[in-house]
């Protein structure tokens, strides 16, 4: 239905435009998960206070008379957004319901919400699991915004469980750590000296892996058509947060580095147990990083006032390969994290995803959004892992004086066998994995992620090898001079 222009307010950015077509339709899913009953948590005032004054939760998408997309402001009717699911009648054990909530949460993910109202739901479910009394999931099209965005949103409507009138704190959203001047000099110089070829070499493998290059068909990547469309399943586990800062602090890495380096590991031991061929075949993790210059979360009032457009959509990707195991010895699982930090790094440091980020912007002023569309799509693809992740509140969160125990989030639409989200909270590191259901055994990847983990703990504390990895580190730095 297209409406004349003068009916209709700003248009769609092109990031929430191109995540609205046929080829590519994606939602972010977010779980509270609470300590006690939400019987009585009076629902539809929460989310009168938390929406209603959010613009693009009371919007739909329409073309107007050119076809481009402009948010059009529409009377909202929050029954309608309201979803409480009736599983079976009362009497049956946790471990039944668990079942229940695990179909349910499967049936929600492959659905996409009507156009004719605003983009988003929310699912209130009051049946016990083994993790919660009671879980509400918040569905949102992506179309409105991105992680930054709804943790926003999560910050101006939740309150501290232990004193609502202190505001929730966040870990910072850039590193705080400064390196002595000597060691900073040094970066920045090897940084100068290695930016052309690294920058050439990071950005031309990108646009290959977007365009020619296609992972390999293995244990988590089915290459099936049409991928985003079959079942899936969600797993979670999760990490101490003082045992990732211990592996950040004994190896000088940062937590990002930590986690990453765990999440490969425990990958490839996966792989290599489902089948041993695939320790040695090209799989390539895509990494969703934050274009914002930003420190901390705002709220989504001060997003909208500010004037300098922190609402949306402002995310990037960079390719990063994970390491294989005919190129590292099982038996030195530090080596992950190490092939992680210097990926990574080298990711940051080359300039590349800013130059993705205005690659696609080319694309969509020049081709439109659908070709956009399809290009990411494609990138999506052609990878086999998508990893995305947020920094949650440090304090346990409360909703109308009902406690949250547990807080992560997924993602739905990605053209992907596997999904990796993360989020802190409550000094957990809590990693959610949407796989294809069917192709990849979730129960056994979950057990090699545990065991990642732990291995590389108990590794990185060793004193050998700490004193081995800062003899790499020096020799590293040494060869970059």
């Amino acid at each position: 239905m297209e409406y004349f222009e003068e009916e209709l307010n700003e248009a769609v950015s092109p990031n929430g435009q191109c995540f609205d077509h046929t080829c590519l339709s994606l939602y972010i899913l977010a779980f509270l998960e609470f300590q006690v009953p939400i019987h009585d948590l009076p629902i539809l005032s929460l989310l009168h206070d938390a929406f209603l004054s959010i613009p693009h939760f009371t919007s739909i998408m329409v073309d107007d008379e050119r076809g481009v997309k402009r948010w059009k402001q529409v009377e909202v009717k929050l029954e309608e957004h309201i979803i409480e699911p009736k599983f079976i009648g009362a009497g049956i054990s946790d471990d039944s319901y668990d079942n229940h909530f695990a179909e349910y949460i499967s049936k929600i993910l492959m659905e996409n919400i009507s156009p004719t109202k605003p983009l988003w739901q929310v699912h209130v479910i009051k049946y016990p699991t083994r993790n919660a009394a009671g879980t509400l999931v918040f569905k949102f099209h992506h179309a409105i915004g991105d992680g930054y965005s709804l943790m926003g949103v999560i910050l101006s409507s939740l309150q501290r469980a232990d004193d609502t009138s202190l505001p929730l704190s966040f870990p910072s959203l850039k590193s705080s750590s400064k390196p002595k001047n000597i060691s900073r000099f040094m970066k920045r110089m090897s940084r100068l000296l290695s930016t052309p070829f690294s920058f050439v070499s990071e950005f031309g493998w990108s646009l290959l892996k977007s365009t020619l290059v296609e992972d390999d068909e293995t244990p988590i990547r089915s290459g099936v058509e049409a991928v985003e469309f079959r079942p899936v399943k969600l797993s979670n586990v999760a990490f101490s947060m003082d045992h990732i800062k211990e592996i950040k602090s004994n190896l000088g890495v940062t937590i990002n580095d930590a986690i990453s380096g765990i999440i490969f590991y425990g990958i490839r031991l996966y792989m290599q147990n489902m089948d041993y061929r695939s320790r040695a075949l090209n799989s390539t993790a895509l990494v969703i990083a934050n274009t914002r210059k930003v420190k901390d979360y705002k709220r989504v009032q001060d997003m909208f006032k500010t004037g300098k457009g922190d609402w949306g959509n402002q995310i990037t990707y960079y390719h990063v390969s994970v390491p294989k195991l005919q190129d590292i010895p099982i038996s030195n699982p530090l080596q992950f994290v190490r092939k992680a930090h210097i990926s990574i790094n080298r990711k940051k440091s080359s300039y590349a995803p800013r130059l993705i980020t205005k690659l696609l912007r080319m694309k969509n002023k020049l081709e439109g959004p659908e070709a956009l569309a399809k290009y990411i799509h494609g990138t999506m693809r052609k990878s086999s892992l998508l990893i995305s992740n947020v920094a949650g509140p440090i304090e346990q969160m409360a909703w109308a004086n009902h406690p949250i125990e547990g807080f992560f989030f997924t993602l739905a639409g990605i053209p992907q066998s596997m999904v990796i989200t993360i989020i802190s909270y409550m000094g957990m590191l809590r990693v959610t994995i949407a796989t294809e259901e069917g192709f990849i055994d979730e129960q056994k990847l979950m057990q090699y992620l545990n065991n990642a983990f732990e291995i590389i703990h108990h590794e990185s504390i060793a004193k050998e090898n700490i004193s081995k990895w800062n003899k790499f580190c020096k020799c590293n730095l040494v060869k970059k001079k």
